[in-house]
């Protein structure tokens, strides 16, 4: 048998080198591992606390995304809170073709129920309106695009009942719109909305989205600062499909609404005065009219009435050039309603009294060689007092007693009056009326401004200067927005209310109770009186110019009135423009009637008890 050979002496020796190497090489290992360790322990250090802040920023502005929240634009409202004007917020829906597919839904028990891209077409349809066909093939029109739009404009029932089919190729975005609940109820006032070029042209009308809009006309441009709010901005965060992450949406910047433009109109009395004039014209044939129903006690318009009147919501169905308000853009001569103003000026000169005697001729003949024709032919000179010329609306006798005072004494008192001027409203484009200064007046001028020929104020103006007669001599600027109501509540814009004293009480007070003759005799009477009141008011016709210079064949008939006289608290002018059937003021007549018979009802005022006195009309 054979043995293995033994080691050697010294085989201790060589087992303890080998395990020197071992541990050498393993600690050597162990040193790499910590000294990569070490370099991971740094960099994520460096990752995670060092380069944070920048690293955190660099990935939000690659997966994040910017929005705007709307400040939506402020409502405009009347005298009670009834919404003239408003924002709204309307929904567009779009789709991914390429990515419309069958999907799964989740139903309300918790199970599922496979949806085809047919089905879904066919719920969309019946939701907006459409056929299935129709809205599956602007879904698969273009497969291979990522955006297409499916319905855009729809309000918020129709987005939500969309958006619950739960149909995920679907997205969607909201945009604020105009809107006005009334319709033309107040249109040519509120005013209308329109793309702001911002580079000096024309703006341009629009189906009443807001976006880069401005207000073109009436309450909506006169107000913009006011209502126009203050967009926001948000930021949210995008997956790698590019949609928003749920509750990741941060607000950068609040949004601010725009403030409420308060106005005087009564939406209701407009309604009814809108109405009245409509029927009115429509009567008589006219081309246009205006009411104007102001407080006598406040200078608040309650009403403007314009025919032809601006739907804000469909704009287009009007013409550009009837847009606007033909009561406070248009001057037109008013004729025999203006010689309330000149009654006023003589009688605070102290030239005549109610009683002052004259003999008004058929034609009158001034020293200068100036002459008119009596509103009424007669072949004898009327007999009449101040009180009768008012009654009879004698142009002669007008012109007689109005010629007492100087050209530059009757500018002064048009003046006063606020016949030169636009109101203190300040309505975009508003007319202050058209009148020479009395330095360019030639002799025919002279006499024809006495008795509302030759000059042109709009209806404002002339319902301003009823109110003044009917408030003791004192006019108060005229006001159609009462402020800018913010969110808090509390208003800014408030308009002066301070009056001024235009002519003294006695001298209105003379002034009214001569214009109560013309409802308690004049030709007029029956159409302007309202049982149980009494009423003071002045009936106009005027010829119309032709465009060349000269007077035409048609008229401008027109009432202007207070109610009730021993005390106003209302002033009605009614103004109607080309009547075929009626050229006298019998076209106006009515409505002034109808009108002011509603405003005393419809604001309670009791009926007069102090009898009218009883001012001789002839002699």
């Amino acid at each position: 048998m054979r043995f293995p050979p033994r080691p050697p002496a010294d085989g201790a020796a060589v087992i303890s080198a080998v395990d020197r190497s071992t541990r050498r090489r393993a600690a050597l290992a162990v040193a790499a591992v910590l000294a990569v360790v070490a370099v991971f322990v740094v960099r994520l250090v460096s990752i995670q606390i060092v380069q944070a802040d920048t690293l955190n920023a660099e990935a939000f502005d690659k997966l994040s995304a910017e929005s705007s929240s709307y400040g939506l634009r402020g409502d405009i409202v009347d005298d009670d809170g009834t919404v003239l004007a408003t924002t709204v917020l309307r929904y567009d829906v779009t789709a991914s073709p390429k990515s419309v597919t069958d999907f799964e839904r989740t139903k309300d028990d918790g199970t599922t129920e496979e949806v085809t891209a047919n089905q879904a077409a066919g719920e969309i349809a019946a939701i907006i309106g459409q056929t299935a066909d129709q809205v599956y093939g602007t879904l698969t029109a273009d497969p291979s695009s990522n955006h297409a739009y499916v319905v855009r404009d729809i309000d918020v029932d129709a987005f939500r009942a969309i958006r619950d089919l739960d149909i995920p190729w679907l997205y969607y975005a909201s945009h604020p719109k105009r809107t006005y609940p009334n319709g033309a109820v107040g249109g040519s006032i509120v005013g209308f909305m329109g793309e702001d070029t911002s580079d000096g042209s024309d703006a341009e009308t629009t189906d009443g989205d807001e976006a880069n809009q401005v207000g073109l006309s009436g309450v909506e441009q006169m107000q913009n600062q006011c209502l126009t709010g203050t967009d926001g901005v948000e930021t949210y965060e995008r997956g790698a499909d590019g949609v928003a992450i749920p509750g990741s949406t941060k607000t950068v910047v609040q949004a601010e609404q725009g403030g409420t433009a308060v106005l005087t109109l009564d939406s209701d009395l407009q309604w009814f005065s809108q109405q009245a004039l409509l029927a009115r014209i429509q009567e008589t044939g006219a081309a246009w009219g205006t009411v104007v129903v102001q407080e006598v006690k406040t200078g608040k318009l309650l009403a403007v009435a314009d025919y032809p009147s601006v739907d804000p919501n469909n704009i287009d169905a009007t013409p550009a050039d009837q847009r606007g308000s033909v009561a406070f853009q248009s001057p037109f001569e008013p004729g025999s309603t203006f010689k309330a103003l000149t009654a006023a000026s003589v009688l605070d000169a102290g030239l005549a009294d109610v009683g002052t005697q004259v003999e008004a001729p058929f034609i009158y003949t001034d020293a200068n060689g100036a002459s008119t024709r009596d509103s009424e032919f007669h072949t004898d000179p009327l007999r009449l007092t101040f009180a009768g010329v008012m009654q009879e609306s004698s142009n002669t006798g007008t012109a007689m007693l109005g010629e007492l005072l100087s050209s530059e004494q009757r500018y002064a008192y048009m003046e006063k009056f606020h016949m030169t001027k636009p109101s203190e409203v300040g309505f975009p484009a508003e007319s202050g009326g058209i009148l020479a200064p009395w330095q360019d007046w030639d002799d025919q001028t002279n006499l024809t401004t006495t008795f509302g020929q030759g000059v042109s104020n709009t209806a404002i103006q002339i319902a301003s200067l009823y109110q003044t007669l009917g408030n003791g001599g004192v006019r108060l600027p005229v006001q159609l927005v009462e402020g800018c109501r913010a969110e808090d509540g509390s208003m800014t814009e408030v308009p002066d209310a301070t009056g001024e004293q235009v002519v003294p009480s006695t001298v209105s007070t003379d002034v009214v109770n001569m214009l109560e003759t013309v409802v308690t005799g004049g030709y007029a009477a029956s159409s302007l009186e309202i049982p149980g009141y009494r009423v003071a008011a002045k009936t106009g016709t005027a010829q119309m110019s032709d465009g060349s210079g000269a007077y035409g064949d048609s008229y401008i008939t027109s009432v202007a009135g207070l109610a009730p006289a021993e005390d106003p608290q209302y002033v009605v002018s009614v103004t109607i423009a080309k009547p075929v059937t009626i050229e006298s003021a019998l076209a106006a007549a009515p409505v002034f009637q109808k009108i002011m018979s509603q405003v005393l009802k419809e604001k309670r005022v009791l009926p007069s008890t102090i009898p009218a006195p009883d001012l001789p009309t002839t002699y």
